[in-house]
């Protein structure tokens, strides 16, 4: 009669006289059990890259006017490359996330830091335009964004335990592209041309080193492969394998074009997915939009090019304080969840956005009207609150969304946020070439009348986030992709349990038969002793 195979070895593979190594097995070994500090170690050299990525996304458009005024072009052709470095940027980090699941995280971020950095020195000893516009989409198609930098977040902590690390992973996200701005005006003003890159290839080679040096791989099926050897090169187990090694193949073309493929398919079919996505495309939009806005704006106040860069700090400060305001609450919700499992849904993540997304709108109105300048009164600090609540609404935005979509989505997180991702970089690269032309050429008031359009829009896109608040139960029940959520959660979570169970019982009988020895042998040898003893 055969046994009844137990829960946690359902999803194992057993291929002739190979037993699969499965992440119950071998716990201790993968990134969830990492110290603390090593965790957030990892993590802090992950937001250096995301500093890094933003920076270079940013920080062309301090050479506009220069490489316009060196290629004969005009500043609207000569922010095409800046263009094409966000909208390859947004794909890239698609093509990227799929090989980081197959061959682990830490090569594909060497390579992609690689290959930004070596994409960096033709632009820099460029002698004609169109080098700029081939490099910075090689550029943009060869970095490894948000995909594979959430993807070693979640390599470390479970769903429910990740909030502190993603709100911190996001400050790098929407910090990077304001540091880049300030950088960039200092740069603009006491260097040449080549140093808007070669600043951007030293920073680049800085974090990949540290990256080199400091970082482990996370990824959990090529930390079990790597088990799975040692435990075969000891003698501790030597029919185990890895993930990879027991399949005999990899990555097949199909699979390779259904997982890059589904993050565009969720984007068009999941509607919490597409608004959320919008949302935090539009709002990163506004970012590079005020890029080219600032300038116009705080001329009036007789600011030179160092004084609008660093026109960027408010933007900057009110990432920093939407980052804290956020930390009360997810304290609050994680003890709730530990506490009282099962009683928060995924919505729960937007109740803070709830109070902070209004001041996109409302930074956006009072900015537009406050960039009516000196002639009526009105002091350059007055634009610059009112850019700081557009910068802690941004981070708001992208913080919540990011960490909805990966509660409610589970395991087809990453290609929920991967739409988000997209729809960043892409709507921030459309953006380089309308906001200039749309705050010069609208009749009457273009700076006002410019900012005003952005505050309208804000209103219609930040209203699905009280629908999902509310309804978002609902919506979820009509996904099967989020459907396959509470199941998945809930099968991993028993086998973990089982797997702790079998652990403890385990060591629970050796302590038993080591007491049962020691009451019927008191002076401490072994039964075979005393039995040759009496023979």
């Amino acid at each position: 009669m055969s046994e009844a195979v137990p829960e946690a070895e359902k999803d194992r593979i057993v291929q002739d006289s190979k037993v699969e190594l499965t992440e119950e097995d071998a716990w201790d070994k993968l990134g969830y059990s990492f110290p603390q500090w090593r965790k957030w170690q990892i993590l802090g050299v992950v937001f250096l890259i995301q500093i890094s990525m933003n920076l270079n996304a940013s920080m062309y458009a301090n050479g506009v006017s220069k490489i316009a005024e060196e290629h004969h072009v005009s500043k609207q052709v000569a922010r095409i490359p800046q263009m094409a470095f966000l909208v390859a940027y947004g794909f890239g980090c698609e093509l990227w996330a799929p090989w980081s699941e197959e061959y682990g995280r830490w090569p594909i971020q060497q390579m992609s830091l690689f290959l930004v950095n070596i994409w960096q020195i033709p632009c820099a000893l460029s002698k004609n335009y169109e080098t700029y516009v081939i490099c910075r989409l090689l550029a943009g198609l060869s970095t490894a964004g948000g995909s594979v930098t959430l993807g070693v977040l979640a390599d470390m902590w479970l769903p429910e335990n990740q909030e502190y690390a993603v709100a911190f992973l996001v400050l790098s996200s929407v910090g990077g592209s304001v540091v880049g701005a300030i950088v960039g005006g200092f740069v603009e003003k006491f260097l040449s041309l080549s140093w808007i890159f070669w600043i951007q290839l030293i920073f680049g080679v800085f974090v990949q080193v540290v990256h080199l040096v400091c970082n482990p791989e996370t990824r959990s099926t090529i930390l079990l492969d790597r088990e799975a050897k040692r435990r075969r090169k000891t003698g501790e187990d030597p029919n185990v394998y890895g993930p990879h090694e027991i399949r005999e193949r990899r990555l097949t073309f199909k699979e390779f074009r259904t997982i890059t493929w589904r993050p565009f398919y969720m984007f068009f079919t999941e509607p919490i997915v597409t608004w959320l996505s919008l949302l935090s495309g539009f709002s990163d939009a506004l970012i590079f939009t005020f890029l080219q806005s600032f300038t116009p704006v705080y001329e009036q106040w007789g600011f030179g090019v160092i004084g609008v860069s660093l026109a960027f700090i408010p933007l900057l400060l009110g990432y920093v304080i939407a980052y804290l305001s956020y930390l009360p609450s997810i304290h609050h919700f994680r003890k709730i969840r530990r506490t009282q499992p099962g009683k928060l849904q995924p919505e729960a993540r937007l109740w803070w956005l709830l109070y902070l997304a209004p001041l996109e709108a409302i930074g956006l109105f009072g900015f537009a009207w406050t960039s009516l300048g000196p002639k009526h009164g009105i002091p350059w600090i007055a634009t610059m609150i009112f850019s700081c609540m557009v910068g802690i609404a941004n981070y708001a935005i992208y913080q919540s969304s990011i960490d909805y979509q990966t509660a409610a989505y589970g395991p087809y997180a990453a290609s929920a946020t991967g739409g988000n991702d997209l729809a960043r970089d892409f709507l921030a690269g459309i953006a380089a070439l309308y906001s200039t032309p749309m705050y010069t050429n609208i009749p009457g008031r273009p700076l006002e009348y410019a900012s005003t359009i952005l505050a309208c829009i804000a209103v219609v896109v930040t209203i699905p986030i009280y629908v999902f608040y509310y309804k978002g139960a609902e919506l979820r029940e009509k996904s099967k992709f989020a459907q396959t959520l509470e199941k998945t959660h809930e099968q991993r979570h028993e086998q973990r349990r089982k797997s702790s169970l079998g652990a403890l019982e385990k060591s629970r009988r050796m302590q038993d038969g080591g007491e049962e020895e020691k009451r019927v042998d008191g002076d401490g040898s072994s039964p075979e002793r005393r039995h040759n003893e009496r023979v």
